[in-house]
């Protein structure tokens, strides 16, 4: 029976049951709005989560990073597309040295990528008109300059001239080759422009080693490899390159890398201006060494027009290097004259090798080889 004394019980009840409702409503929506942000990311954040993972015909290949750091693309990564480009871009388990440059770079942005590797006939389709941001590996072309901005060139594709020992490799262009065979990587993006400059035969190779072993079989003449790859040799096979190899001094193609985004992609410009300090940041603290796997760099580390030698720590052994990798300097020549080679060590600069201290110049300095993921990717056999 329902009494007057008892009607403080009753509203103390409703009053209850109402902020009970209320409290479970708002720590709901709460959850709800966590859930939708996601994990804090970004430098800051230091939250990274990478993967790999396969979009669209068997001949497309993705590999994933993933950061919240940049406002302006509301914490998605930047959709990249890059076409088979050895040594630069290939897919999961091929070398991709441009890829993990630019993947780094956008990394130390806060920015992620997904990047796709395609076939070349469909790129600047699918950079002008298909779902993409932009390449992480492209050169300049005028029908994607008004669609596309550019980074500055992080890497230039130098194809130099490799013969067998006791070859003629002196020649400044592709017409001194005229009535030889010469082995080029199947899918290398310019291989149109070389045929275009006239000169040799080409003939199209699965890969790098297949044109080393073509070459050494005698099935080829030449063989057209990129710089870096000539490097790898020397660091790794020195003694067989050496004596069954002889290297030609002069790129007889070159072609700058740039990472290119859609200038409709907002925040595009800051992306590109970060870039470019991100990768002259990777250079001097050695990062560059490290992915491309290289004991020596010359390049100009403090934008005066000079290059300098930068290895890859601060014991260098006892002698300047005889062999190195020209970086953003192809254009020029390493040493002209009245130069000096001039070195980069722990920050300061030295004007020729006899200026650097006795101290940086102890023995077993510079990479001791490759580490075995980059080692695994070329299989050179002799």
């Amino acid at each position: 029976m329902y009494r007057p004394g008892n009607k403080l019980l009753v509203w103390f009840l409703i009053f209850s049951f109402v902020f009970f409702l209320v409290a479970v409503i708002v720590e709901e929506f709460a959850l709800f709005d966590s859930e939708e942000k996601g994990p804090p990311g970004g430098p800051s954040g230091g939250l990274f989560e990478q993967g790999a993972a396969t979009n669209g015909p068997e001949s497309a290949s993705a590999s994933v990073a993933r950061f919240d750091g940049h406002l302006a693309l509301s914490g998605r990564p930047l959709r990249l597309v890059t076409t088979t480009w050895s040594p630069f871009a290939g897919a999961s388990g091929k070398p991709r040295f441009a890829l993990d440059l630019v993947e780094t770079a956008l990394e130390r942005l806060g920015i992620g990528a997904d990047t796709v590797v395609m076939d070349e006939q469909g790129l600047s389709s699918a950079l002008l008109t298909g779902a993409f941001d932009g390449s992480a590996a492209v050169w300049g072309s005028a029908a994607r300059e008004d669609a596309m901005i550019y980074s500055q060139p992080y890497l230039k594709n130098r194809l130099i001239l490799v013969g067998r020992a006791g070859s003629d490799v002196s020649a400044a262009s592709l017409a001194g080759l005229a009535g030889t065979k010469v082995a080029l990587v199947a899918g290398l993006a310019y291989a149109s422009v070389a045929e275009a400059e006239g000169g040799p035969e080409f003939v199209r190779s699965n890969s790098d080693e297949d044109g080393v072993a073509s070459l050494l079989n005698g099935e080829v003449d030449y063989a057209l490899l990129d710089d870096l790859v000539v490097q790898y040799l020397m660091a790794n096979h020195g003694d067989e390159a050496r004596t069954r190899l002889v290297f030609g001094s002069t790129p007889l193609l070159t072609r700058s890398l740039h990472l290119a985004v859609k200038r409709t992609l907002p925040g595009a410009d800051s992306i590109i201006s970060g870039f470019d300090a991100e990768m002259r940041a990777m250079v001097a603290d050695r990062t560059f060494h490290n992915l491309l796997e290289l004991d020596w760099i010359h390049t100009d580390v403090d934008g005066d027009g000079l290059g300098e030698f930068i290895p890859y720590g601060d014991r260098t052994g006892p002698d300047p290097p005889t062999h190195f990798y020209e970086l953003f300097l192809s254009d020029r020549p390493s040493m002209g004259p009245g130069m000096t080679r001039r070195f980069f060590l722990d920050g300061d600069i030295y004007e020729d090798w006899s200026a650097v201290p006795e101290r940086y110049k102890g023995p077993n300095a510079g990479r001791t080889g490759p580490d075995p993921p980059t080692a695994e990717m070329f299989s050179f056999t002799w």
